[in-house]
């Protein structure tokens, strides 16, 4: 799909296609409002696929790298105070240098962040988000998913509301240095309940109100691909090429230490 007509139809958000894969690009089961609503926006591109983005400064957004890659022409997007849709064409995008792209079919390790340079300042109503450094959440700890995805698996007209569902921290792996995964405290990743699904890559998993990790990934029961576990990439330790990045942009974002 062209970028012209993705931009024209109705609504934008209501009448996209769903991203081609099962990266977790919304949130099943989860409730309209959540944490750090006004530091975050859509990200669009031109093949039909939403994600999230986390406001970390006036002209840059985090977000996941399998949103931002492939060389599709992205827009960022939101509603202004009168409802109406506004797009921003990104001005330099930077992929985090160890994402790969078939880290999934392939078994690889792969970093999926990106930062966006927009290019016009947001509107003052976004407030830059407060990344989280230091101590990193351990299994049983509580952390809140949001994002503007499908609140219905494979239902493309659900997406573009705001949503989050509270989680808790689970280690099927051990502890994580890179990636947090969470679920449904009810079922504990065996059972289908609340979590990320299309459309909520590249947003928040905040604790305490800070970023800790950004969705990238979803699985689910029976074929599905949302409803049982939901990964991010932790922010903490990839900080020095946020830093870096950002500074190289003369941008910078809020940190904060956990508690």
């Amino acid at each position: 799909m062209h970028l012209g007509r993705l931009i024209a139809t109705a609504g934008l958000a209501s009448g996209l296609a769903l991203a081609a894969s099962f990266s977790a690009d919304a949130v099943v089961g989860g409730r309209d409002g959540g944490p750090v609503a006004g530091s975050t926006l859509m990200v669009l591109n031109a093949r039909g696929g939403v994600c999230t983005g986390i406001v970390v400064s006036a002209r840059a957004i985090l977000t996941a790298a399998h949103c931002a890659a492939g060389g599709t022409e992205l827009r960022i997007h939101w509603k202004d105070g009168g409802g109406e849709p506004v797009l921003i064409a990104p001005a330099t995008i930077a992929l985090h240098p160890e994402f790969k792209a078939d880290a999934v079919t392939a078994r690889r390790r792969s970093i999926d962040l990106a930062l966006v340079r927009l290019s016009a300042p947001l509107p003052a109503r976004f407030t830059p988000a407060s990344l989280v450094d230091g101590g990193l959440p351990r299994a049983g700890a509580v952390v809140l998913l949001a994002g503007y995805g499908v609140s219905r698996e494979s239902e493309a007209r659900t997406t573009g509301v705001y949503r989050s569902a509270a989680l808790a921290v689970v280690e099927p792996y051990g502890p994580g240095k890179i990636l947090l995964w969470a679920a449904d405290p009810a079922g504990a990743g065996k059972r289908p309940g609340p979590g990320a699904c299309q459309g909520d890559s590249g947003g928040p998993m905040t604790a305490d109100g800070g970023v800790v990790a950004v969705t990238s990934w979803s699985t689910g029961p029976s074929g599905k691909s949302c409803g049982l576990l939901s990964q991010g990439v932790l922010v903490a330790p990839q900080r020095s090429w946020i830093d870096g990045t950002l500074s190289q942009w003369g941008e910078a974002a809020s940190w904060t230490t956990s508690r």
